[in-house]
């Protein structure tokens, strides 16, 4: 049985966008699931569109994501060079296009720009598709030989045939077959001598014996055209699988030219890699039960790529704010808090017990960085309103919560060793004094310390981490408030 090997061949042209990735995660996952190779190509061939350091951007997605190739310009192999410029430069494009002009599959063309915008003129003044018409199949040997000679510039093109059909299956799509009077004579070889990124892509898989392609379902409409060439040439197919589109909403696709999702982008919003793999992974594909959340490892063991939709997939960030949550959830409280430590130190500037924070914050952050607007109280006591003080369902009124406060103030005051038993204590106390329930008490002091409607932690967390002059001083002004609201 033949080793499945497949490649993730991305442009070095920007950032990783998220369907760059999913690309490679469902080519990985392809891979290990048949305990193949996973193989990665850099396919350079448009200079034009180089962005600098993307390159190592893309290493280290790969790099932070797990996703471990065997083979790669950074660790070399058995069919390298594994940058397309290097293996231009070896002339490998060129040769096998030149077998392609032998067999009369191919042909040089010396068409100037402006003929060519002048055809393009016509068909769209016609309303037809345009096509390339041949021009220069007719050309003899020997004229051919002379322009070559002569050096005008020229490109090589595939010669589709005009009539019949040409079938290509598709493990998700099926069999799509189209009329050959529909193919376009694509370029092959450019005229800077660099090969078009279709015909790269031919050949590299060929010789690096590639057995299964995964890519978006965009390249459906060029799949008939690299059929031809294997046919061509001889060569065996290999297994193909388009992905359907990710859409940010029913009509609008993610892109890279809209500056949409990039997994640098999550990142930096505080979103774990682990949880964006996990969500990407379930973008066009049914693991086939209810579960949702699966590490790379339990990927690799159920990934089945028969199971990807045609459908397109929708981009929905509260789904992947949920999954990232659960994420953070199953982190332990000291990789919780060193992950959250750059996001408090954003807003908090005093010598504050973070990983007392961080126990309250653990369970009820659902992105790395919500964590300094949460957070931001510990700091600065905000502005807010006395209306704060006035709970219905706790039954709490300015009345109750002023004299709640100043009867907690001495308790306070009185307590040598400031911690969290000390501080319940104060505070039952004054609950059984005063013959309440706990919200009568508790409600008051918490907003009182937080200054939020809503805060991470009751009244004695939040207070054991302020410290008593911190506390005190909070309880005051909480005081003032309400002698100023009745």
């Amino acid at each position: 049985m033949t080793k499945v090997r497949t490649r993730f061949a991305p442009s070095p042209t920007g950032y990783m966008h998220v369907g760059n990735l999913r690309t490679a995660l469902y080519t990985y996952l392809i891979a290990k699931h048949n305990d193949g190779d996973f193989i990665l190509r850099i396919e350079d061939t448009d200079q034009g569109r180089f962005v600098k350091d993307a390159l190592d951007l893309i290493y280290d997605t790969l790099k932070i994501t797990g996703l471990k190739h065997d083979e790669g310009p950074d660790i070399g192999g058995p069919v390298g060079p594994y940058v397309q410029s290097e293996r231009n430069a070896k002339g490998i494009y060129l040769e096998y296009a030149k077998k392609l002009i032998e067999k009369g599959e191919a042909y040089y063309c010396f068409c100037s720009k402006e003929r060519l915008d002048e055809l393009k003129s016509e068909s769209e003044s016609s309303d037809k598709v345009y096509k390339y018409d041949k021009h220069c199949l007719s050309l003899s040997k020997e004229e051919v030989e002379e322009k070559l000679a002569s050096g005008i510039p020229c490109v090589i093109r595939q010669n589709n045939p005009e009539t019949g059909t040409t079938t290509f299956k598709d493990e998700i799509y099926g069999d799509i077959t189209v009329d050959n009077s529909e193919l376009d004579d694509m370029i092959l070889i450019k005229s800077d001598g660099f090969p078009t990124y279709n015909f790269a892509n031919v050949v590299d898989d060929h010789l690096m014996g590639i057995t299964h392609v995964v890519r978006g379902s965009e390249y459906l409409s060029s799949a008939p055209k690299y059929n031809r060439l294997y046919n061509a040439f001889g060569w065996d197919i290999p297994v193909y699988v388009h992905c359907p589109p990710i859409m940010k909403d029913t009509h609008h696709k993610l892109s890279k030219r809209n500056g949409d999702a990039s997994f640098e982008d999550l990142m930096k919003k505080g979103y774990l890699k682990d949880a964006i793999l996990n969500y990407i992974a379930l973008l066009g594909w049914n693991p086939g039960t209810e579960k949702e959340i699966f590490n790379l490892d339990e990927l690799v063991e159920i990934f089945n790529y028969k199971n990807i939709n045609k459908s397109p997939a929708i981009f929905d960030n509260v789904k992947l704010k949920w999954m990232n949550g659960e994420y953070i959830k199953k982190l332990s409280l000291e990789e919780f808090n060193e992950l959250a430590i750059p996001y408090y130190k954003q807003v908090i500037k005093k010598d504050l017990d973070f990983l007392k924070i961080s126990e309250l914050l653990h369970t009820r952050v659902e992105v790395l960085s919500e964590i300094p607007e949460i957070a931001a109280f510990f700091e600065k006591l905000p502005e807010y309103s006395a209306d704060l003080y006035v709970h219905k369902k706790m039954k709490t009124k300015f009345e109750n919560s002023l004299e709640s406060l100043e009867k907690i103030l001495p308790k306070f005051e009185a307590i040598k060793d400031w911690s969290f038993k000390n501080i319940e204590s104060a505070c039952m106390e004054l609950v059984a004094e005063l013959g309440v329930k706990n919200g009568i008490v508790l409600w008051p002091v918490r907003t009182a310390v937080s200054g939020e409607k809503v805060s991470p932690g009751g009244a004695f967390e939040i207070a054991e981490i302020l410290g008593k002059e911190e506390t005190l001083n909070r309880i005051k002004i909480g005081i003032k408030k309400l002698r100023s609201a009745q």
